[in-house]
């Protein structure tokens, strides 16, 4: 039986998933009210697939629960937040997790660490846990890295097609959680040591971030000296070993904006490209505030509540918030003691952030310029009534006459 510690965006995929596929499986969470929703039978987050999946999971006995199980495997799947002083991973949520494992775990136990962390995290956090509770890592406890490698909007797909990689002090120990794995996975898996595991994904998603930071700084630099930007990337990117990626309003998830500042927090001196990289990211959702108020200002526009941004989440097609650019710039427009910019979202039926709208036409006929943070498809197929309107698209999603772009 496997027990999947943290029921979250990636933890209930997995457990899901695996149960699908004809393994034991118990999910625990702290969160007394997520596990209950579940049991009620309702997911907690929208996702392609995923109320399917936890259909066929549940049919085949998958349970949650608020408490850790006595079993032989665990995998924890848990917030890995960054501190924003320092910019080293807080590893608070993987530490408390596996305490509570060594309460309840027996001799012979293999803990899988799926959260995302640093190079060196399991050695200066995990290891130390585990051996102040008397037991002996390779003997009485496997301990093994299997980092998560998917992204909302696609989760269900990437879960079964993506490539894994295991990291394990024992050869043979990663194959048996390979072989777990493969339970469902197609996707090629590789076994290797941990601190290699832990450096792959992280490195993953710096390549990624580095990437987005150069569009985003050539936006920058096409707007200073009123080039387009978009046109200089297609006629670049013809060259057959160029590939440019589009500019953007900044990067949000869990993965792209945090995890290439634990390489920036533990190599400070040497991660220069990857910091200044984070940087550029971050300062997006202020360089499109610019934007905006160099707009209202060539429009005549005076009053603030006239605006209006499209999309909260940090992708499209997801109603997952975190570090969202469109939440980043209302919290920087809040520094400034400004009233809160209006904003819709059709996957947010709640409200999370202040003057938000939840009915779309209400939230057009009391705007006058329409900010485009994501190219959700319900904004492809509504595109035609923000005729009349004054856009500023970010996401180059939008050929109406006269919008405004990066």
């Amino acid at each position: 039986m496997i027990n999947v510690i943290g029921l979250g965006y990636i933890g209930l995929p997995t457990a899901l998933m695996m149960a699908s596929h004809g393994v034991e499986v118990i999910g625990t969470d702290y969160n007394k009210e997520l596990v209950a929703t579940l049991n009620a039978g309702k997911t907690t987050f929208k996702e392609d697939g995923l109320d399917e999946l936890f259909d066929a999971a549940v049919k085949s006995g998958i349970k949650f629960t608020t408490e850790y199980q006595v079993t032989d495997t665990y995998i924890v799947s848990v917030p890995t937040p960054y501190d924003k002083f320092s910019k080293k991973v807080d590893a608070c949520y993987v530490v408390s997790a596996v305490k509570t494992i060594m309460d309840v775990c027996p001799k012979g136990a293999t803990v899988v660490i799926e959260s995302t962390v640093s190079p060196g995290t399991i050695d200066k956090y995990v290891r130390p846990v585990i051996e102040e509770n008397g037991f002996v890592i390779g003997k009485d406890i496997n301990l093994v890295h299997a980092p998560e490698r998917i992204i909302p909007g696609n989760m269900v797909y990437e879960l079964l097609h993506n490539n894994r990689t295991i990291g394990a002090d024992d050869k043979a120990v990663g194959e048996k959680i390979k072989a777990l794995y493969a339970s469902f996975c197609e996707g090629e898996i590789v076994v290797t040591d941990i601190r290699t595991a832990e450096m792959t994904k992280v490195v993953e998603n710096t390549f990624r971030a580095v990437n987005i930071a150069f569009a985003n700084e050539l936006a920058k630099i096409c707007r200073h000296d009123n080039m387009d930007v978009y046109e200089i990337i297609k006629i670049c990117n013809m060259h057959p070993r160029v590939n440019i990626l589009q500019p953007g309003p900044g990067v949000g998830g869990h993965c792209i904006s945090v995890d290439p500042w634990f390489l920036v927090g533990d190599y400070p001196s040497l991660a220069k490209v990857i910091d200044e990289s984070m940087k550029t990211n971050d300062g997006m959702p202020d360089f499109v505030l610019n934007r905006i108020h160099e707009i209202m200002k060539e429009n005549g526009i005076t009053d603030i509540s006239r605006v209006g941004l499209y999309g909260l989440s940090y992708k499209e097609n997801v109603d997952d918030p975190r570090e969202s650019p469109t939440i980043q710039l209302l919290e920087s427009q809040e520094r400034h003691l400004a009233p809160p910019i209006k904003s819709y979202d059709p996957f947010f039926e709640k409200d999370i952030v202040p003057n938000q709208y939840h009915d779309f036409e209400k939230f057009l006929e009391e705007t006058d310029l329409v900010v485009i943070m994501v190219n959700h498809n319900h904004l492809k197929e509504n595109m035609d009534k923000l005729k009349g309107k004054i856009v500023f698209d970010t996401r180059k999603c939008c050929d109406l006459p006269g919008t405004y772009r990066l």
